[in-house]
């Protein structure tokens, strides 16, 4: 696949009218994905929307597939910015407060899910948004309990061939490094300056924790924070000199597969849910209707 932008293929709902965007949302077992990316420095090799080009590329390449198989699913516009301010003092970052970027994922939630779809899901593209989509999955579940509302991070899924394809050791698969500078070889790599590689381990873990994260997968239950004009380096935390278009390729077909088997599970769940409590409704609806009789 070649990342086109924006998209307005058969999945993306930029690409569809309105009440073509109500039809998928009103069928049984629909899902939404809401890409959640960032504006942010991946060193001097990587252009500042990696994370955007990547969750919106991964999303719109498993709903298509889902929806090869009969899933009701499109994928939003992918929101572009997220909680990067970690990434300020190198420049090119543009950033959101935590209360901000929450107010905006549950707000494009409520409006969206207007259209009648069963399922959300918040596809995250980048680290620093993740406490902040788990809150607003949380957010978004309260306020409409009758919707399936699912996160994660889409690199967590590529943890398998991950650990069999990578040739860095712990450390070289994070920010900018061997993962996401395959990927944007295979999706973009007009877009990658191959000439500008520039390698920085993290050599243990943060803060030193064991732990603590060290690289996509290699992460512990701790959370660490360091402030921002703590960290020094080209803005790589990994080894994109051992990235390479065919490893890139690898890891997105093996991510739209995953995902695209995760889309069709939420759309059976959904589904299932929904006639199990058409059918409560019913024989209850029939409970009611004896008890007139008999009275």
């Amino acid at each position: 696949m070649q990342y086109d932008g924006l998209g307005v293929d058969s999945v993306s709902w930029a690409g569809r009218t309105y009440p073509e965007i109500r039809a998928v949302g009103e069928s049984d077992g629909s899902v939404l994905v809401v890409p959640v990316g960032s504006v942010e420095q991946h060193g001097p090799h990587m252009p500042v929307a990696t994370d955007v080009v990547l969750a919106d590329a991964v999303a719109r390449g498993a709903a298509a597939t889902a929806s090869a198989d009969d899933v009701p699913v499109l994928v939003s516009p992918p929101v572009w910015t997220g909680s990067s301010d970690h990434h300020l003092h190198w420049g090119g970052t543009i950033t959101l407060e935590v209360a901000t970027m929450l107010t905006v994922l549950t707000q494009i939630a409520r409006s969206a899910l207007q259209n009648g779809f069963d399922a959300i899901f918040f596809l995250n593209g980048h680290g620093g948004n993740s406490p902040i989509v788990s809150a607003a999955t949380k957010t978004v579940g309260t306020e409409h309990p009758h919707v399936e509302v699912i996160a994660t991070t889409y690199y967590f899924l590529a943890e398998p061939v991950a650990e069999e394809i990578r040739d860095s050791r712990y450390g070289g698969m994070s920010h900018a490094g061997e993962f996401e500078t395959s990927l944007m070889l295979h999706l973009a790599p007009e877009l990658v300056r191959e000439r500008e590689y520039a390698v920085d381990y993290r050599e243990e873990p943060k803060g030193g924790y064991d732990g603590a994260f060290h690289d996509f997968f290699s992460h512990g239950p701790l959370s660490v924070y360091r402030a921002a004009d703590s960290q020094t380096g080209p803005g790589t935390t990994g080894d994109p000199t051992l990235a390479s278009a065919e490893k890139g390729a690898a890891l997105y077909e093996f991510l739209v597969e995953e995902l695209a088997d995760l889309l069709g599970e939420i759309a059976t769940s959904v589904d299932d849910s929904a006639s199990a409590e058409c059918e409560g409704d019913s024989a209850s609806a029939e409970r009611e209707d004896d008890e007139v009789d008999g009275a």
